[in-house]
């Protein structure tokens, strides 16, 4: 049995939440998870859009992460 470890060079994680304050929270701890495993934010792009049913703010965001390059 043969086990081969390679290194994440990229990872996209989406979040979603009902407040900025909220959605920063989960981004935060998601960085410190991704850290332990070295991957780095590359780039952070957000958006907010209102739920028709509601016509409440709904937060995205879309995280890049990268391996970080020797």
């Amino acid at each position: 049995m043969s086990i081969q470890l390679q290194p994440i060079g990229d990872k996209i994680e989406f979040f979603e939440a009902p407040s900025l304050h909220h959605l920063e929270e989960k981004i935060n701890k998601q960085v410190e998870h991704n850290e332990a495993i070295l991957l780095y934010v590359h780039h952070v792009q957000h958006h907010v859009h209102y739920d028709p049913a509601t016509s409440r703010p709904i937060y995205t965001a879309v995280v890049h992460f990268k391996g970080k390059q020797t």
